[in-house]
């Protein structure tokens, strides 16, 4: 069976868990790894994701240990749409809004 891991980076822009995980993971760039299968007897090429998993690197007393936490596709997009909806919330805060004072 032929397989193959795809490396990518996802970026978050705010503290974020994920659904199995009792830690808040900051902000910041992950590696994310997906693993496929080559899908046997088609007559074209085709791939099935078997894994997914999110390179967290350890803070404080586990600085230096690095862990791949598996999630599924569909926490992930959950995550990452969490956090592309406070990105917006807050570039639309009221701070954000609040009209100029006119300088005279």
């Amino acid at each position: 069976m032929t397989m193959r891991s795809t490396r990518s980076t996802v970026t978050f822009s705010a503290a974020f868990v994920l659904p199995g995980y009792p830690d808040e993971l900051p902000a910041g760039d992950y590696d994310l790894v997906v693993e496929e299968e080559l899908l046997q007897g088609l007559s074209f090429e085709a791939w099935r994701r078997t894994a997914t998993h999110l390179t967290v690197h350890g803070r404080g007393r586990h600085a230096g240990r690095t862990e791949m936490r598996a999630i599924t596709e569909r926490d992930l997009a959950e995550a990452l749409r969490r956090d592309r909806a406070a990105a917006l919330n807050d570039t639309h805060s009221e701070a954000a809004l609040s009209p100029q004072e006119d300088v005279k």
